[in-house]
């Protein structure tokens, strides 16, 4: 047998860090503008590029275009130029070259890929389905849009002529957050595929919220972004930053600065997150404000709170290194811990989702599943980040406490009573880590109110089983098994009273209703029972259900479905009445 030439795991290749409108402003590449270099997963590319997960089919249906685009398997055709080479004709490249469009696309949407695959300990399935690759066109329409469709199996990126530059186009394909932004809906939707249901005021806005904390962390992840705002706030030509001025609100402000540098146009189109969660600052009970109440509007106090415990963390961690002189940090140092924390708790946020009930989300549940997943995989005190002790607080400033059932710490409660007696006798360890129908066994095993205390009557369902193996910081591998059940009872308005729940206020009685329950089973590396995350289909959070969805129209015939096209849609038209939702 012969020396089989060994394939590499992972490839480089450049993007654009943030958006064509942040360039550097000092030395040797003055001008030019802010990139990144990847390190992504390795795979054999056909021409579009098109994966085994993504395939990119550079179509205009505008203008009834095809663009013959790629991506070389040996070499970064588009990485930074050396000194000397003429910026202005690199800026050029990057903004008018459909291939590096389509490998811009590509790069970022293969790294949010990997961060959830390494965050979740597996591989995902794209919420459709049907077919193992997501379909990726970056000039897919002349519009001032970009969504996810799942009935196309698609991200797709719009483009318009700039309102501000005669001649000038805008790509959002060259958008660092509006494509990792769109690739997040595509993942979650095959991680919780029913976060797109109507059910109330928290999930309607927890699908755009969270997209866009993964796409603000993924950016500041990036060290050139740190860089970025380290130099908006201090002197670029000093590589000593005084570690009493790296407060908060310092960053805060450092961070707005870079947010005013965002093309307002490409703003309008993801409804520029970075800006919005710098405006609310901690202290308003936001969420009880009737503004709030709108989709977009509730989903940015999720953003400002995940994002003020990311400057939070930032802050405390320069003022507890060790590393200084005289009052002093190297500025390599700042800009290393910033991106460090950013990955860090991208992570914890992505992770959570695997703690989270299936249906009727709130922020509260999100919190907990936070804590819970940081906890799993990095017990102990957490004396370098404070992640916990830092979200914890930052989301009570925005006056959203753990959930009602969590313990002192704000984390769901370890079994208990129930959960361990539960009974295993009749079900198998080995297929119930993949196989729903063995799961469903210890469901029906478990059903009675002394163990898992599902609703008798609702017809059960056990849409998921996913082995994961977790790998935090230090190297400690968490070995679970996450499984997701719903229930669903028909019932008419008349007969809410007898299952508890309230029928909203003039609601008729004849009214047909389906009522969702359901929750999220965390079996540990033995098959044992971690934690039962879940909403019961007759809890309190239905009676919430019922009166947002009647309240709203639901109920009248009114689609409260998740529509991506035309909830981004409304983003860059000008808000001067509240919207009407496609949820």
């Amino acid at each position: 047998m012969g020396n089989a030439t060994k394939l590499p795991r992972t490839r480089r290749l450049t993007v654009i860090a943030q958006d064509p409108t942040i360039i550097y402003k000092n030395g040797p590449r003055t001008g030019q503008i802010v990139t990144s270099n990847l390190r992504i997963p390795a795979e054999s590319l056909a021409a579009g590029p098109c994966g085994y997960r993504l395939h990119c089919i550079d179509y205009d249906a505008t203008t009834d275009t095809y663009y013959d685009t790629g991506i070389a398997e040996d070499a970064d055709a588009y990485a930074e130029p050396v000194d000397g080479t003429d910026v202005a004709a690199y800026n050029q490249r990057l903004l008018s070259e459909p291939s590096f469009h389509c490998q811009n696309v590509y790069g970022l949407m293969m790294q949010t890929l990997a961060r959830f695959e390494f965050a979740l300990g597996r591989r995902l399935a794209w919420g459709f389905g049907a077919g193992h690759q997501l379909k990726v066109a970056p000039h897919a329409f002349s519009e001032a849009n970009a969504y996810y469709s799942e009935e196309d199996q698609a991200l797709l990126f719009g483009y318009f002529p700039s309102s501000l530059t005669e001649g000038e186009t805008i790509f959002t394909c060259l958008s660092h957050d509006v494509i990792v932004h769109e690739t997040t809906h595509a993942l979650v939707d095959g991680v919780r595929t029913r976060y797109t249901d109507p059910s109330s005021a928290d999930q309607a806005a927890f699908h755009e919220g969270f997209a866009d904390v993964v796409a603000l962390l993924s950016i500041f992840a990036l060290p050139t972004i740190p860089e970025v705002v380290i130099d908006n706030n201090f002197d670029p030509g000093n590589n000593l930053i005084p570690v009493d001025r790296i407060t908060p609100e310092a960053l805060r402000d450092s961070i707005g600065r870079l947010a005013r540098q965002v093309g307002e146009e490409i703003a309008g189109v993801r409804g520029d997150p970075l800006r919005q969660s710098m405006k609310l600052a901690p202290g308003p009970d936001y969420l009880r404000q009737q503004e709030f109440q709108e989709p977009h509007r509730r989903g940015e106090v999720l953003v400002a709170a995940v994002m003020n415990a990311f400057l939070s963390m930032w802050s405390e961690r320069l003022q507890h290194l060790g590393e200084k002189q005289n009052g002093m940090l190297d500025r390599s140092k700042v800009v290393e811990e910033g991106a460090d924390l950013a990955a860090v708790l991208l992570t914890s946020a992505i992770r959570a989702l695997d703690y989270s009930p299936p249906v009727h989300l709130s922020f509260s549940d999100y919190l907990t599943a936070l804590l819970t997943a940081d906890q799993e995989v990095r017990p102990g005190t957490d004396d370098r980040y404070r992640l916990r002790e830092n979200v914890k607080k930052s989301f009570a400033a925005y006056f959203i406490p753990p959930a009602e059932n969590a313990d002192a710490n704000g984390m769901w409660k370890p079994p208990t009573d129930g959960l361990d007696n539960m009974r295993y006798e009749r079900t198998h360890f080995e297929p119930m880590q993949r196989d729903p129908d063995e799961v469903f066994h210890f469901v029906w095993e478990n059903r009675d109110k002394d163990h898992l205390n599902l609703d008798a009557e609702a017809y059960t369902r056990v849409e998921s089983v996913r082995p994961c193996i977790r790998v935090g910081e230090d190297g400690f591998t968490l070995r679970e098994t996450v499984a997701e059940y719903v229930q669903i009872l028909k019932v008419h308005a008349s007969e809410l009273a007898e299952l508890k729940l309230k029928q909203p206020d003039g609601m008729p009685d004849a009214k047909e209703l389906y009522l969702y329950g359901g929750g999220t089973l965390i079996f540990d590396e033995y098959g044992r029972l971690k934690y039962h995350v879940f909403n019961p289909v007759c809890g309190s959070k239905q009676n919430e259900r019922l009166d947002y969805l009647y309240r709203a129209g639901f109920f009248d015939g009114k689609s409260l479905r998740t529509r991506f096209s035309s909830l981004h849609r409304s983003r860059s038209l000008p808000q001067i009445a509240p919207l009407e939702e496609g949820w």
